[in-house]
């Protein structure tokens, strides 16, 4: 018999022997594990995507310092909720444990209610958000909390509560469950647990009524979510998807789409800040230094959101998407960025060459910091070539200007000066 408790709830782990994923912060002698473990429990903003396990890793604290835990939804608690928490952490006189979730929908003054009760120790503040902390939760609040980062859950843990899932879900129907293929299931969580459980479900209970065994395959799961996309999409999984979609689109050049996606979060009541924040980093990230000024255009889109608010800040987000969607395209300062980290983490942290360190005292000037180097101001046309990699990847190119009009005048600069070190 199906329960009336989502599978999902069901499956909400009690204790870190049944937790799964996020290792790096509660596996043996991990940071988050050691804090737990001596009692000593920071104030904490747990940043990560949505259904990684912000909400149960809370919980899971909470039952093992057997403190009292209080949670509120920043979606639907204001101050008076805040306050109402603190006075009864404080009349119980024990160090309760206060879980904000989606933290980053609190405003200023909400977020300033914290304040006091967080310094003074009265209650310890769990925030969960999916938003960079550093933007959304106001700096002193955010200087009395350890952000702790929770990561997507990687295949082996998807398969790991998809294999618990079947367990519960069989001995609740008395039915035997064949997952003959897993891409499909992967491929709409995500890397989310809860939306791999929502979707599930949705398929077993769908075909229980069929066989007397039910048998999953990549086309049926396919099937199930896109006739069941509503139902699937309950819990405002949609959300990223139709963000997605938008910047996507901006990606792909199509206006036409972006601003159908834009109007869908408009008319839904998407944070316009969130859009703006999407749209400032896409201009970097997609267009970078094709069009340098779509980065100029969507701060200033970012600021005027932040001033004006709805309902006339969706004319400024408009006008931003139109323009980002309709700007050339580049992806080369990321890549660019991409290859150097990626060079480091084979080479490691190289020495600076000695001619261009920093030499403020006559010792270091004595064994050679800053010797030879050459200023550029003093040489034709400000440049003068000379060595600025560490020897050992000398001549490595990291960034490779793209066939746009602004990017071939720059890749024409660098082969002016850089014809034979780095083959421009």
């Amino acid at each position: 018999m199906k329960s009336a408790i989502p599978l999902a709830e069901q499956m909400r782990p009690a204790s870190f022997d049944d937790y799964i994923g996020q290792q790096h912060l509660i596996g043996k002698n991990a940071v988050l594990r050691r804090a737990i473990e001596s009692g000593n429990l920071p104030s904490m903003i747990l940043w990560g995507p949505p259904g990684v396990g912000k909400t149960t890793l809370a919980y899971i604290i909470s039952r093992l310092l057997k403190r009292g835990f209080y949670t509120l939804s920043a979606v639907h608690s204001g101050v008076k909720d805040v306050r109402s928490v603190i006075e009864k952490a404080t009349d119980s006189q024990e160090k309760a444990i206060l879980f904000i979730d989606e933290i980053h929908r609190f405003n200023k003054s909400q977020q300033d209610s914290l304040l006091s009760a967080v310094e003074k120790g009265v209650i310890t503040l769990i925030g969960a958000t999916t938003e960079n902390p550093s933007f959304e939760v106001i700096s002193p609040l955010l200087s009395r909390c350890q952000v702790y980062i929770l990561k997507n859950l990687d295949e082996k843990d998807l398969l790991e509560i998809l294999g618990k899932a079947k367990n519960i879900l069989e001995e609740q129907f008395k039915k035997k469950i064949e997952i003959q293929e897993t891409e499909a299931f992967l491929r709409v969580s995500g890397g989310d647990a809860r939306k791999l459980l929502n979707a599930f479900e949705l398929i077993v209970d769908s075909e229980r009524g069929a066989n007397e065994v039910i048998s999953i395959t990549n086309k049926l799961v396919l099937d199930v979510i896109q006739q069941n996309l509503a139902i699937y999409d309950k819990l405002g999984e949609q959300h990223y998807d139709i963000i997605s979609a938008f910047i996507k689109s901006l990606r792909g050049s199509d206006p036409n789409a972006a601003v159908y996606w834009l109007a869908r979060m408009v008319d839904g009541g998407e944070d316009p800040k969130f859009i703006a924040r999407r749209m400032l980093i896409l201009a970097s990230e997609d267009i970078g230094n094709a069009n340098p000024n779509a980065l100029l255009l969507a701060t200033n889109c970012f600021q005027a959101v932040h001033l004006v608010g709805y309902p006339e800040c969706e004319l400024i987000l408009s006008q931003t998407a139109i323009y980002l969607a309709t700007s050339p395209k580049s992806n080369a300062s990321y890549m660019a960025l991409q290859n150097a980290h990626s060079l480091i983490r084979k080479t490691g942290n190289l020495p600076v060459p000695l001619h261009i360190r920093n030499a403020p005292t006559n010792l270091m000037k004595n064994i050679g910091y800053g010797k030879d180097y050459k200023y550029a101001h003093d040489f034709e046309n400000n440049f003068v070539e000379q060595e600025f990699l560490p020897d050992a990847i000398s001549g490595t190119k990291f960034y490779d200007p793209q066939s746009n009009g602004r990017e071939s005048e720059i890749r024409n600069f660098l082969k002016i000066r850089w014809t034979k070190k780095y083959k421009y």
